[in-house]
């Protein structure tokens, strides 16, 4: 039989610092390095964790018109938002080469004068892997965000399995989620901002069509971390406004940890990779289970490159 392969994962459910991404880059880092002294060889934080995700503001955006105000937000999230690379990606790279640690973060991209939303994976040794943006963003997120190609999904082989992922309800793609497991996703990752209890169920449901381990991660975030310029426009939300929801899951859809509601905190597990092999026993959808006489899944074709 082959050697038994086992890696130990964390992820992180929680607050960003909203609207600074020099603090914001620094808590990433800090909890890298908390996560890999206990024993993490893959550390995954959440979706826009740099320099948030701006749930419960309007940008001051209306089918058919914007207010000066709203652009003026905008303009503050576009300065606080990510150069990749840049000054945030070398602090995550040195915190991830420090640790020998893989590391994943959901970002808010800049890019010329549009943002995206945006995960970036680095390696032990500080490189970084790869870069995919979202595909779709949804509904009041398009004002915000541009949309990925589709070039970036991709399917990483590492030194501890076959990682990939996609963005929030990017996972609500079955055909984005196909060209993962077309690749032989071992170690699928989800980062979102979706704090509610159909997402858990979203989560064990792609772990076992996947027949991998999913890993969820989400913030946690309350209404007085906001700046208090933002807090007129946020009277009308609840203290909680992102519960969590956080969790790692099995490839037969079982809960190894979480979900964790309401607070901050790292999860973590020991994933068998033998497990994903074990699953795919009676389901592989893109093996056995997949009739490709019936159907045909094309992608583009991937970048070489990750700028």
């Amino acid at each position: 039989m082959s050697e038994h392969r086992t890696v130990r994962v964390a992820v992180a459910q929680a607050a960003p610092i909203l609207f600074d991404r020099a603090a914001g880059t620094d808590k990433a880092c800090r909890i890298v390095r908390e996560a890999a002294a206990a024993g993490a060889k893959l550390v995954l934080l959440p979706e826009a964790f740099i320099p948030c995700y701006p749930r419960g503001l309007t940008f001051g955006t209306r089918v058919g018109g914007r207010t000066p105000a709203g652009r003026d937000l905008f303009r503050w999230y576009w300065e606080e938002s990510v150069v990749v690379p840049g000054p945030t990606t070398e602090a995550i790279a040195l915190a991830a080469r420090e640790t020998n640690a893989y590391v994943a973060i959901g970002v808010v991209e800049r890019d010329l004068g549009t943002l995206y939303c945006t995960l970036l994976t680095f390696g032990p040794d500080g490189s970084l892997l790869h870069k995919h943006r979202k595909l779709k963003p949804t509904a009041a997120e398009r004002f915000l965000w541009g949309e990925g190609d589709g070039t970036t999904l991709r399917v990483l082989d590492t030194a501890i399995g076959r990682v990939g992922g996609l963005v929030c309800w990017e996972n609500y793609m079955p055909l984005a989620r196909m060209a993962l497991y077309q690749q032989g996703v071992e170690i699928y990752l989800a980062p979102t901002a979706d704090a509610r209890d159909s997402w858990v169920a979203t989560v064990r449901h792609i772990a076992c069509e996947g027949r991998c381990y999913v890993l969820g991660a989400n913030q946690f975030v309350t209404r007085s971390m906001y700046p208090p310029s933002l807090a007129d426009e946020l009277q009308d939300q609840p203290e909680v406004i992102c519960r969590g929801g956080s969790m790692i899951v099995s490839p037969l859809g079982d809960v190894l940890a979480g979900p964790a509601w309401d607070r901050e905190e790292t999860l973590y597990a020991d994933l068998d990779l033998d497990d994903v092999v074990r699953g795919k026993m009676d389901l592989d959808v893109a093996g056995h289970y997949a009739r490709p006489d019936v159907f045909e899944l094309r992608v583009k074709p991937p970048r070489t490159d990750i700028s």
